[in-house]
């Protein structure tokens, strides 16, 4: 894990094509109904690890004043062209998260939290959150699982080849860290007049975390854990979910 690569820098320009099998509409719904569920109609929604902006500008289109968040300076370049002059974006780090004041909600989907390899900085992530929650305020994050680290994706090499672009993705899960590293290869074209393409390398890392020890650092974080579920229902996690949903607030002292 020494050798260093910059995330979401090559692969930014390509991320949407990439990622056009996921249901952002789908997961959209969900996401809203949960905000309105605990009381979030509107006013100011933090998207933590917004990428190239396909949930914060669903959200801006629900009447949130939106501000996007996200380490990657080419992502939000991408999210630019999809958010209106309103939604607010910045490139930051989680754990070092500055705001000028409160938001009535913070979200974090497609896995984000789990870049955090740290138990003691993905506390910081959460005492963050609380510092710029309003009172009563709600925070909505996505995670996978070890089961699908371990069980589902494994040891698996995925490609995808497309007219302007392709990629290799090699996995290696590490069950004694609980962390998941794959090497991103990415093609993209960038001559068509001489059907030339630039290589890009990318390193990620992900880790798992389980229910126990997310709900620790919540509460140590001073937010109250209100429900977990698994992804896209109200029932609870089992042994088979791939990702799982937590729902936290930021109490009254």
């Amino acid at each position: 894990m020494d050798e260093e690569f910059e995330i979401y820098a090559g692969f930014a320009e390509v991320y949407d094509e990439f990622m056009d099998n996921i249901p952002y509409d789908e997961w959209h719904s969900y996401l809203h109904g949960l905000l309105t569920e605990y009381g979030v109609t509107s006013g100011i929604v933090v998207d933590l690890a917004c990428g190239t902006g396909s949930m914060t500008y669903r959200l801006a289109d629900d009447g949130y004043d939106m501000i996007g968040i996200d380490l990657s300076g080419d992502m939000l370049d991408i999210a630019r062209e999809k958010c209106s002059s309103d939604t607010l974006l910045l490139q930051q780090d989680m754990r070092e998260l500055d705001l000028y004041g409160t938001a009535a909600a913070m979200v974090c989907v497609c896995d984000g939290m789990n870049y955090i390899l740290k138990k003691d900085e993905l506390k910081k992530v959460f005492e963050n959150v609380r510092t710029f929650l309003d009172y009563d305020g709600i925070f909505i994050f996505d995670m996978k699982t070890e089961h699908f680290y371990k069980d589902i994706l494994g040891e698996k090499t995925i490609t995808d080849n497309r007219e302007n672009a392709s990629f290799i993705w090699d996995n290696v899960y590490h069950r004694d860290t609980h962390i998941n590293e794959y090497l991103l290869t990415i093609y993209s074209l960038a001559d068509d007049e001489n059907d030339l393409f630039a290589r890009y390398d990318e390193m990620h890392y992900q880790k798992a975390y389980s229910i126990e020890e997310v709900t620790l650092l919540l509460k140590e974080a001073g937010l109250k854990l209100l429900k977990v579920y698994n992804a896209f229902s109200k029932e609870e996690p089992d042994a088979h979910s791939e990702r799982v949903y937590f729902i936290a607030k930021r109490e009254h002292p």
